[in-house]
C-alpha cells in the first residue's frame, strides 16, 4: 500500500516542521514540502494536524497468566486498541514461573503474540537462576532480538527476584550487552504488610496502597540502581510512582550512572483516592502494584518528566474484569493487580501535558515513542518520521475531543481508570508498517499483521574495555 499524508506539520523529538510524508511497502520513502501523489496512493489530507510517530508502549501485559486468571485482552484485541490511540507497537514482557525454562517461555510467548495486529517485541523476565537461566539469556540475545531482562523484585513467593538473582542476572547482562529492568518494591516488606493489615480486618481494597506505601518502592529502587552501580550495569526502572523512587533515580543520574525510568499515564492522573470508594468493583478495579499514589507524588513525577530524569511513558497494560477482580472480594491480597490504559496513553499525556504547558509537542514524542525507540535499541527504525523509518505514523488532531469511557473504549475490560476524563488532542489516523488500520474512529486491522521486532544487543562492557586498551597502547611512533 502507499500512503501520502498531504499538508500536515511533522513532529519528531528533535524538530517540527512542515512537510508532506510518502509511505511505500512499509516504510518512509519521501519527507517533504509539496510530494506528488504516485498512481493508486490513498491521500491523508493532514491540514492543521500533526505528523507524529506512533507511539511504543514499552510496558504491557498481554494474554498475561497471573495471580490465578489470564488478563482478558489478547495480543489481537489489546494491540488493535492501541491503534486506536496511536500506539503503533508495544514491548510485552515474557515471564516464566519459578524453574521454567527462559526459552519455552519466550516461545510460547511469541506463539501468542502471532495474532497481534501491530508490532511487537519481548522483555524476558528472570524469574530465577542456574546455569540453564545463564546460557539461555545469550540465546536471547545472539539469536532472538531480546535486548531486555525483567526481575520483579515484588510478589514473594511466586515471581520475587531476590538480590543474588538481581546480581547474577544484571552481571550477565552487562556481559551480553542488554539492560536489566527491574519492578521496584520490596517484596519482604511489602509481604509483611499485607498480613499485618489482613490481621487487623482491613480486608478491602483500600488496604492495598497501605500495604505498598510509597518507601517500599524507593528503597528497592535504591537497592537494584546500587547494585547495578556496583556492577557497572544500566538500568531501566519501569512504572515508577513516587517521589522517593524518582529521587533515587534522579540522584543516581547526575552521580553520572546510565538509569532509566518510566512513567505510567496512569499515575500522572488518577489519586489513591479511588482506593476509598465504597463500591468494591470501583475500587478493585484501580488495583495495580504500584499503586496510584497521592497529587503530592503527581506533581513530581510530571517535574520528572519535564527534566528529562524520567525518560519514557507507558501503561502496564493488564486487564481483569470486575468478576476476575471479585477473586479478592474478602482479601485484598487476592485482587488480581493491573488496569488498563494502552488506548488512552497518547490522549491522556496530550490533554494533560501538552495542552496545560507541562510538555512542548516535541518532548510529547520524546516520552510517547523517541526514547523508548533509543533506550532498547530500535532508534531510528521506529521512533521518529523520517525517511527509511518503518511506516508507523499518528497523524494527531489537536482539537478533537472525546469523553473516555468504557462503554465506547476498544479494549477487552469492562472499566477504564479514565472513566469520564474528556480530552482535547487525538488521533485522527494510525498507519501501521504503512497501511491506514484507524481512521475516523475505526479501526481496519488485520489478525497477524504485526510483526516481531528484534532488537540488537548494545556495545558490552568489556567491548568498551577492549577498546580502551587498544586506544591505550603505544602507537608505533611512540614507540
Amino acid at each position: 500500500m502507499t500512503v501520502l499524508i498531504k499538508g500536515g506539520t511533522v513532529v519528531n523529538a528533535e524538530q517540527t516542521f512542515a512537510a508532506d510524508v510518502l509511505c511505500q511497502d512499509g516504510i518512509i520513502t519521501a519527507v517533504g514540502e509539496n510530494l506528488d501523489a504516485p498512481k493508486g496512493a490513498r491521500v491523508i489530507d493532514a491540514g492543521g494536524q500533526y505528523v507524529m510517530p506512533g507511539g511504543i508502549d514499552p510496558h504491557t501485559h498481554m494474554q498475561l497468566p497471573f495471580m490465578g486468571t489470564v488478563t482478558t485482552e489478547d495480543f489481537y484485541s489489546g494491540t488493535a486498541a492501541g491503534l486506536a490511540g496511536g500506539t503503533t507497537m508495544i514491548i510485552d514482557f515474557a515471564i516464566p514461573n519459578p524453574q521454567q525454562n527462559l526459552l519455552e517461555t519466550y516461545h510460547q510467548w511469541r506463539e501468542w503474540a502471532e495474532k497481534s495486529v501491530s508490532d511487537y517485541s519481548f522483555h524476558v523476565a528472570v524469574t530465577w537462576w542456574d546455569d540453564s537461566v545463564h546460557e539461555d539469556m545469550g540465546t536471547l540475545v545472539r539469536d532472538h532480538g531480546v535486548n531486555s531482562f525483567k526481575h520483579f523484585m515484588a510478589y514473594k513467593g511466586a515471581i520475587m527476584a531476590d538480590d543474588e538473582i538481581l546480581v547474577n542476572s544484571f552481571s550477565r547482562a552487562l556481559e551480553l550487552g542488554a539492560i536489566p529492568t527491574v519492578h521496584a518494591e520490596n517484596g519482604e516488606l511489602v509481604f509483611r504488610l499485607q498480613q499485618e493489615l489482613f490481621e487487623k480486618g482491613l480486608t478491602g481494597p483500600e488496604a492495598h496502597p497501605l500495604s505498598r506505601p510509597p518507601e517500599v518502592e524507593g528503597e528497592a529502587a535504591n537497592r537494584a540502581i546500587r547494585i547495578a552501580e556496583v556492577l557497572g550495569a544500566p538500568l531501566y526502572i519501569v512504572h515508577n510512582s513516587c517521589r522517593q523512587s524518582l529521587e533515587a533515580i534522579t540522584r543516581a543520574r547526575i552521580e553520572g550512572q546510565r538509569v532509566f525510568g518510566e512513567v505510567l499515564a496512569g499515575h500522572l492522573v488518577v489519586d489513591d483516592s479511588v482506593y476509598l470508594n465504597p463500591d468494591f468493583e470501583t475500587a478493585a478495579a484501580h488495583v495495580m502494584s504500584p499503586p496510584f499514589r497521592s497529587r503530592e507524588h503527581q506533581d513530581l513525577l510530571w517535574r520528572g518528566l519535564q527534566s528529562g530524569n524520567l525518560q519514557t511513558t507507558a501503561t502496564d497494560h493488564c486487564c481483569f474484569c470486575a468478576d476476575q477482580k471479585a477473586m479478592g472480594k474478602d482479601d485484598f491480597r487476592s485482587i488480581p493487580n493491573g488496569t488498563a490504559g494502552i488506548e488512552n496513553r497518547m490522549e491522556v499525556l496530550w490533554h494533560h501535558g501538552v495542552s496545560t504547558g507541562r510538555l512542548t509537542m516535541n518532548e510529547f514524542v520524546k516520552v510517547t515513542s523517541t526514547n523508548a525507540a533509543q533506550i532498547f535499541n530500535i532508534y531510528p527504525r521506529k521512533g521518529t518520521v523520517s525517511v527509511g523509518a518503518d511506516a508507523d505514523i499518528v497523524v494527531w488532531d489537536p482539537v478533537s475531543t472525546k469523553t473516555i469511557s468504557a462503554k465506547t473504549h476498544k479494549q477487552n475490560v469492562d472499566y477504564n481508570i479514565f472513566e469520564g476524563m474528556t480530552v482535547a488532542g487525538c488521533a485522527s489516523h494510525t498507519i501501521s508498517r504503512g497501511k491506514v488500520v484507524f481512521a475516523d474512529g475505526e479501526l481496519d486491522v488485520e489478525r497477524g499483521a504485526g510483526r516481531y521486532v528484534d532488537r540488537p544487543p548494545f556495545a558490552t562492557y568489556y567491548d568498551a574495555l577492549r577498546v580502551q586498551a587498544q586506544l591505550a597502547e603505544p602507537t608505533p611512533v611512540e614507540r
